[in-house]
């Protein structure tokens, strides 16, 4: 409904139903990386998961990389920021909508998940760029 195109690159193991629920183009993470120089259309941010940046070095270099330049928007989400990326980044959180959350709900019973705790209102963390962030993401605060 924001007119958001989403575009997830995932690892070989992953269960992709969540993200088809959400309406997210689902691509494989190691064939994304090696091909990154053929891209004709270049991201305005990028999101990752604090697990992944601190597990995975090409991504972790590459979101270093654009927070130093400050050439895309940032976002980490997870459970606990990396240490490495709490002074280079903002608290922000994302109110989401009731269809935003209904369909939340539907990803996350895909996975056997609990939905009975779906909260309103996301965390993240997130880098700031030339534009400042993006109209979905509010400082906490």
């Amino acid at each position: 409904m924001a007119g958001w195109e989403v575009t997830v690159c995932v690892g070989a193991a992953a269960d992709i139903r969540p993200l088809r629920i959400l309406g997210a183009t689902v691509l494989d993470l190691e064939s994304s990386l090696a091909s990154l120089s053929d891209v004709s259309v270049w991201p305005n941010g990028i999101a990752v998961a604090a697990k992944v940046f601190e597990t995975d070095p090409r991504v972790h270099q590459g979101v270093l990389k654009n927070i130093e330049e400050r050439s895309l928007e940032v976002t980490v989400w997870g459970a606990d920021c990396p240490g490495e990326l709490d002074c280079r980044t903002e608290g922000v959180q994302h109110r989401l909508s009731v269809a935003a959350q209904a369909f939340k709900a539907r990803a996350l019973a895909a996975l056997a998940q609990p939905v009975d705790a779906l909260e309103a209102v996301e965390m993240f963390r997130c880098s700031e760029t030339p534009d400042h962030l993006s109209a979905d993401l509010l400082p906490v605060g």
